[in-house]
């Protein structure tokens, strides 16, 4: 687990210039930090990275790391679970190896199979590749988008890197805001990719290789979730038994590998289902017990500390318990502009931030059960989805009724969700209408294509199945592990995530639907897997969440800053939001309690924290 960057174009940076873009992610990688610099025929190249140890905690694992004769190099973030079984293969190819981590491996690898290596590799990665030879730099991202990697293009300059600070202090980038993705920001709580907060400036998405030659950018997918979807369709199992054999005998393996590690390993317990499932399996067969982590909030509301106790003591985990008080939580926002360097307004982060910095203090690495909403269909929205499904005949009636349009802009915002869904390549993207409603009027302006255009291509007819993979190409990675990468490395802290091994991802589209959810019983056979290692009794009860009181915030001890930040003066000369539709916002929220008024104002108040950091000082006129 680590932070890259580097740059190819036709300038050569000072070492301490790279060195600075590097530290600015010092806390992905305390350990040990390296660059390398090199002139290609007049293309200037540079590479960078920061290490948190994991494997090989030698000397041997720095980066950037040269092939044995010079002609490679590359820089790496992340976990090959399944590098000895490629070393060995590469071993009996005459490959020879001085280290024993697996960025000696992808280095052959390479070497070996090009860029098809990646398709071998089992694991969560960002890897930077350059070839002497070919004057090519080769940039690629694990299939589901576990790890970040950004790029920026523009002018013969080409930077890249695992967060956006070191490529905002590259002497020639330009922050010039992306005004155009304001809305989907302010709509969704995240920049889904290839979308990003400043201009010419992109995310990779998730199972792509990119590689930059000769001014050019070339881009290709080696994993298609699509096509994977269908090939999983075209074997669907039948039988449950068998479903769920299979399932468990994936997941274990998925577990296992995810537990190699030469520094101390724990688990997230939530207690619920799927941190549950993780712990449970991690636990199996083990002599000693593994650490477990949960935290706990004094509002019982929202405390499932008793639960994940009880869990942990029924699997015989070395348990630890952290309570914290909403003062704790609270502490953390004005961390968020800094580590979350785009805006970001997701407010679990703050939990996540917690419970990362608790377990750090006696572990390295950590697993989590990330990921088995989108797979098993554990949402509520999945619920909502196929009730719009069911209702779909309803708003093609409401929209033959006189008089309906005027009478829809004061229905519900639940009910007009509803009526109003009549974009076919849409269906399930049902409260986006609502949230733009609020957003376009703070912002001035209507943004075209709001909604995810991912669903297009979605053409199965359950909704809920379109609804899951739309969420796995934007919402898990841009989001979820987006808001856990970001949490855990703040604190150094390496989050692996076995229910989203490749291969688990797969055999769950062989999986029939009807398994995953039965009229409301959502995350079905990953239940029966479950009840396999804890007994029913403690797992059956609602699922709560991490809940952040921001509703209760933002008309307290919010109040004043975001009023601040809202001072019609500074927003006329910032030209980004209208004033006074901010101060209709801010009352609205003051007076009702709904929490479409309440997500939009906090996800104003983020970008302003944020811009305020990062664009220039609001409060200097």
């Amino acid at each position: 687990m680590c932070g890259i960057c580097g740059y190819i174009g036709p300038k050569k940076l000072e070492e301490d210039q790279l060195w600075k873009m590097n530290n600015t992610m010092y806390h992905r990688g305390p350990d040990d930090g390296g660059v390398w610099q090199y002139n290609n025929r007049g293309v200037e190249i540079g590479l960078a990275q920061r290490r948190l140890s994991i494997l090989d905690l030698s000397a041997l694992g720095h980066q950037p790391m040269l092939s044995e004769d010079g002609r490679y190099v590359v820089v790496y973030n992340g976990e090959i679970y399944n590098f000895k079984e490629i070393r060995r293969t590469l071993e009996r190819q005459g490959y020879h190896f001085r280290s024993n981590c697996d960025t000696e491996v992808i280095l052959y690898a390479y070497a070996e199979w090009g860029s098809d290596m990646f398709t071998r590799f089992n694991g969560m990665f960002a890897i930077a590749l350059y070839d002497k030879e070919e004057n090519r730099l080769i940039l690629a991202r694990d299939r589901i988008g576990k790890k970040p990697l950004y790029y920026y293009a523009e002018q013969g300059h080409f930077v890249f890197a695992s967060e956006l600070k070191p490529i905002m202090q590259y002497p020639f980038f330009s922050k010039r805001i992306n005004k155009d993705v304001l809305n989907h920001f302010l709509c969704n709580k995240y920049l889904s990719a290839p979308l990003c907060i400043f201009e010419h400036t992109y995310k990779m998405l998730p199972g792509m290789v990119l590689e930059y030659c000769n001014g050019e950018i070339y881009k290709r997918k080696y994993w298609n979730i699509i096509k994977e979807y269908h090939r999983g369709v075209s074997e669907r199992q039948r039988d449950l038994g068998s479903c769920k054999d299979s399932l468990k005998a994936v997941l274990k393996d998925a577990v296992t590998s995810r537990l190699v590690a030469d520094v101390p390993v724990g688990t997230f317990l939530s207690g619920g289902i799927d941190s549950t499932l993780v712990t449970a399996i991690a636990r199996e067969g083990k002599e000693s017990p593994i650490n477990s982590y949960s935290i706990g909030f004094y509002d019982k509301k929202r405390d499932e500390a008793p639960f994940s106790a009880a869990i942990a003591k029924y699997l015989g985990t070395n348990h630890h318990e952290h309570y914290v008080e909403e003062k704790d939580i609270f502490a953390m926002i004005q961390d968020l502009p800094y580590y979350y360097d785009e805006p970001f307004s997701d407010a679990s982060q703050l939990p996540t931030m917690l419970v990362s910095q608790y377990a750090s203090q006696d572990i390295t690495v950590s697993l989590s059960g990330d990921g088995g909403d989108e797979l098993f269909c554990g949402y509520k929205m999945y619920d909502l989805t196929w009730i719009a499904q069911h209702v779909d005949f309803m708003g093609g009636i409401a929209g033959h009724i006189p008089g309906m349009q005027k009478l829809g802009k004061i229905l519900p915002s639940e009910l007009r969700a509803f009526l109003n869904n009549r974009d076919p390549a849409a269906k399930t993207q049902l409260y986006v209408d609502v949230t733009r409603e609020v957003v376009d009027t703070i912002l001035g302006r209507t943004a075209d294509n709001i909604k995810h255009a991912h669903e297009k291509y979605l053409t199965m007819g359950d909704w809920q199945e379109r609804r899951m993979l739309l969420d796995m190409q934007t919402y898990l990675p841009d989001e979820i592990l987006a808001k856990t990468d970001r949490a855990s490395m703040k604190y150094s802290l390496e989050v692996r995530c076995p229910l989203l091994d490749h291969k688990v991802v797969e055999e769950s589209f062989r999986i029939p639907h009807q398994y995953k959810y039965r009229r409301f019983d959502k995350k079905y056979i990953l239940k029966e897997i479950t009840y396999d290692y804890v007994p029913r009794e403690l797992l059956d009860r609602p699922k709560k969440g991490f809940g952040v009181p921001l509703q209760k915030w933002l008309r307290t001890v919010l109040k004043d800053e975001v009023a601040r930040y809202a001072d019609p003066e500074i927003l006329q000369r910032q030209d980004i939001f209208v004033p006074s539709a901010v101060q209709e916002l801010i009352a609205k929220q003051q007076m009702a309690d709904k929490v479409i008024y309440s997500s939009v104002l906090w996800s104003f108040y983020v970008f302003q924290k944020w811009y305020q950091m990062y664009i220039e000082d609001l409060w200097q006129g």
